[in-house]
């Protein structure tokens, strides 16, 4: 018999901790695959019951026939069906009001006066208007309003921004037009646009398109 004090005996025993380690492993590694199955039963039972109570609310309430109305008798229904309601257009008309642009919007005192008037919004460092304007970003997508009334350019600035954030674009460019086929050789819609696109919580900053991109006839925005 060995002695408990004596070497070998205490090799013997590091030897079965050594042993143990797989076990340990195993029951750790089990641990995490039951506590993953629960979790997948439970995300499977929510959407179980997402998906009842969506068809409760599909459905809608649910009345027994009186025995004069089931099978071989005509269903007197007291109640018409309600109207079905445009849910998706009810929020695009939402969407729209809460993005409608001002045309009496203070735009002077947000720009930033250098030497072309540029806009960053408040936490955008002024090293992203200058690689803005350097071109760092490539020009994903364009809308050009020459031609357009106030109102329609309005409209169609406010769905070109949005529909440009929910692609993923980062940098698009808006041409306003240098103004000189108008009455006075002067810009009409520079001023809006710039004070339309401040109105945007999509836009970060812009700056005045460089020249080969349509100089002061342009703006280069980034987008959110």
């Amino acid at each position: 018999m060995i002695a408990p004090s004596s070497p070998r005996h205490k090799s013997l025993l590091i030897r079965d901790f050594k042993d143990l380690m797989p076990v340990r492993r195993e029951i750790e590694l089990r641990v995490r695959q039951e506590a993953e199955r629960q979790a997948e039963l439970r995300a499977a039972a929510a959407l179980v019951r997402a998906e009842q109570e969506l068809f409760s609310r599909a459905v809608g309430r649910v009345m027994a026939l009186a025995p004069q109305h089931r099978p071989g008798h005509k269903a007197s229904l007291e109640r018409a069906r309600p109207a079905p309601v445009a849910e998706q257009r009810q929020r695009d008309e939402l969407a729209v009001m809460q993005e409608a642009l001002s045309d009496g919007f203070d735009v002077e005192s947000l720009l930033d006066t250098d030497e072309a008037l540029s806009f960053r919004r408040p936490g955008i460092g002024v090293d992203v208007v200058r690689k803005l304007r350097r071109g760092n970003w490539s020009i994903q997508r364009q809308l050009d309003l020459h031609g357009f009334r106030r109102e329609d350019a309005r409209n169609a600035l406010g769905a070109f921004i949005r529909e440009a954030n929910k692609a993923g674009l980062r940098c698009v460019r808006v041409v306003h037009g240098k103004g000189l086929g108008s009455p006075g050789k002067m810009p009409v819609l520079k001023g809006r646009v710039q004070s339309w696109l401040i109105q945007k919580q999509e836009v970060l900053a812009f700056v005045q398109a460089r020249p080969a991109e349509g100089g002061a006839g342009a703006l280069v925005v980034l987008l959110a």
